[in-house]
């Protein structure tokens, strides 16, 4: 799903998927013995596995009880109450229509369940079984005969098939891509389900599969999937829906009979007897419900708030908790994004001219309190992120298309501009007007305008405002241009509206990254997505070489050819000044009311609240009226 909190909750970031055919194929037991001249070669069976993981073995043999960071006699109970901003109108998130209720992933299992502990390495859950055919061209899932849906109705094959099926047919649009190079599905019988692929080079396809939700068929029957509703649906996971108010509140209870309970991707986890979700309409509201405490815990995504906001008599008592929790999630790119699909945007000069403006080292002194670092690549905190000048296997890739790219690219290291942090660069300027006067764009009457005298004018559109202390500044560095921006913030619901029909010109993006990046890199940045609505290619990139390039990424044989391709990408988007980088964070930063207990240690790649539980003998010695406390 597209993330557009913008490293808000970090309550559902992991790693990508990657099914590496390398691995997959190796460690069969004993060298093949060949056939006797003349006589037919005996077809190898499929080898089978619980887990599927591209950098190597997975960490985890089949026998393991749980996952390593839990504590798998964690006690049950009590309740977890979360923040959720703007509104919903719906319990459907896998289609483009309607605003889909915060938290409904709790409500259903998935075939695979990725370890937030690992790089790209799934482990068996819906399926118990995973059989892998020699010749990469498909994947097997066999599913678990005790797993049922919540009314006590088996999970079947047939239901697998009737979700990828309706997912790709009435769906997001990225499930169309994710799901390209799937020729076929088939239930062999009621737990196995297979699925075939064109070619044996899209590596991560099998994870990707592996990830997919699976939705009960038979209670889908005669209701439209396309539609938006609030109708409760029913699921197969640890929690079901027990009550909502439309737009402003969800709650989902604990499965007490939950087939999966036992499983070892879920024992020491789903603790909560009930997990709720209140809706507010900005982040600052959120922050006073926290501290009146209607809201639990809190991750917090705004630097000033987490420097100057949590001053509080209940913070002050120690009745409320912070903490900084280190990650290794890669950041990926955030940044304020153009729209290319809007004629102003499309000289790569301009793009370039508006980048070298923006005073990053100013913001990050006077509104961040410098705790961020600037992205410079649209895979940061990674090896794949491209540093210094191309290395040997990046000229390889990128030579095939030398004369069609920017010289630039091949010869010079990209550096994101940077300021004397005064938030009045002179050079920066200088170099930007000229840049825009070689674009057709001069200064006439102190407006920038272009031949036909027309106006450098855009509207950046926003759905929090919460970011407006960085735009505005960003708008008053444009008006020493000419240029004409202005700020327009709107509701959460509406903003998605938007985007999905790309209507904006300039917006705050987040392209979420792992460290194996594959298909999805079809739906960010292919010629195809750009016309397609709801895909995540907002910016709207058409350019075969990107298209080769991801292709070569997809199809990347072996971990380094992943990396060279990768950062070969990285360098033609950098040159390509698609976006102004913003910055990153590599901690989570949590608040909460001081009556959870947790583990020792969280996850490499994710912040697990799910293993987290509730400390009775705390949760009785905090107030009743916990107001009481400030």
């Amino acid at each position: 799903m597209r993330r557009r909190h913008l490293i808000a909750s970090g309550l559902a970031l992991a790693t990508g998927p990657v099914l590496s055919r390398a691995w997959a194929q190796q460690g069969a037991g004993a060298a093949a013995v060949p056939a006797p001249p003349g006589t037919a070669e005996a077809p190898q069976p499929p080898r089978r596995t619980h887990a599927l993981s591209l950098l190597g073995e997975p960490a985890l043999p089949a026998e393991f009880t749980h996952w390593p960071w839990v504590n798998p006699e964690a006690p049950k109970g009590g309740r977890m109450a979360l923040t959720a901003i703007g509104s919903f109108d719906s319990f459907n998130p896998y289609i483009l229509r309607g605003a889909p209720a915060a938290g409904t992933s709790l409500i259903y299992d998935t075939l695979m369940m990725p370890s937030p502990d690992e790089a790209s390495t799934e482990y068996a859950h819906l399926a118990q079984w995973v059989e892998l055919p020699r010749d990469g061209r498909g994947i097997t899932f066999v599913l678990n005969e005790a797993a049922r849906w919540h009314d006590g109705q088996p999970v079947t094959a047939q239901d697998v098939v009737w979700t990828f099926n309706t997912l790709r047919q009435s769906g997001r649009p990225f499930y169309r891509a994710y799901w390209g190079d799937v020729t076929e599905v088939a239930a062999e019988d009621a737990r196995r389900i297979v699925f075939r692929f064109g070619n044996a080079d899209n590596r991560e396809l099998g994870q990707i599969l592996g990830q997919m939700p699976v939705l009960p068929r038979h209670w889908w029957e005669g209701k439209d999937f396309a539609q938006p509703g609030l109708t409760v649906p029913l699921g197969s996971g640890p929690y079901r829906i027990e009550g909502f108010e439309p737009g402003r509140s969800v709650t989902y209870r604990r499965v007490a009979d939950y087939w999966g309970r036992d499983l070892p991707t879920r024992r020491g986890t789903q603790n909560f007897d009930v997990m709720r979700y209140d809706y507010f309409r900005d982040a600052t509201v959120a922050l006073e419900a926290f501290k009146a405490g209607q809201i639990d815990l809190r991750v917090e995504n705004v630097a000033k708030e987490w420097a100057t906001g949590y001053d509080f008599p209940a913070a002050r008592r120690g009745l409320v908790k912070r903490e900084e929790i280190r990650h290794e999630l890669p950041t990926g790119m955030q940044g304020f994004a153009m729209n290319l699909r809007r004629p102003l945007f499309q000289d790569r000069r301009v793009r370039e001219a508006l980048g070298l403006v923006f005073d990053f080292e100013w913001m990050n002194a006077n509104l961040f309190y410098g705790s961020y670092t600037r992205t410079t690549s649209y895979f940061s905190n990674s090896e794949l992120a491209a540093t210094g000048l191309p290395s040997e296997g990046e000229l390889m890739v990128l030579s095939a298309f030398r004369g069609r790219l920017p010289e630039a690219v091949f010869t010079t290291e990209f550096r994101v501009p940077a300021s004397d942090g005064s938030n009045n660069n002179r050079e920066n300027a200088r170099r930007a007007l000229a840049l825009l006067r070689e674009a057709g764009w001069t200064v006439k009457e102190r407006r920038l305008v272009n031949e036909k005298g027309e106006p450098f004018s855009f509207e950046i559109l926003l759905n929090s405002a919460t970011f407006e202390r960085v735009a505005l500044p960003y708008i008053q560095a444009l008006q020493r241009l000419g240029i004409e921006a202005r700020v327009r913030t709107v509701d959460p619901a509406q903003y998605q509206v938007r985007m999905d029909a790309f209507d904006y010109d300039m917006t705050v993006e987040l392209f979420p990254q792992s460290l194996s990046p594959g298909n999805e890199q079809r739906d960010f940045w292919g010629s195809e997505k750009a016309k397609e609505n709801g895909s995540r290619n907002t910016i709207g990139i058409a350019d075969p070489i990107v298209d080769a390039l991801v292709e070569l990424i997809v199809a990347a044989p072996d971990r380094q050819a992943l990396i060279d391709r990768t950062r070969a990408l990285d360098r033609v988007l950098l040159w390509g000044h698609y976006v102004i980088p913003h910055w990153h964070s590599r901690s989570f930063r949590v608040a909460w009311w001081d009556k959870f207990g947790r583990p020792e240690r969280n996850p490499r790649y994710a912040l697990d609240l799910q293993a987290w539980w509730v400390e009775a003998a705390k949760d009785r010695a905090l107030p009743a009226d916990r107001n009481v406390a400030n």
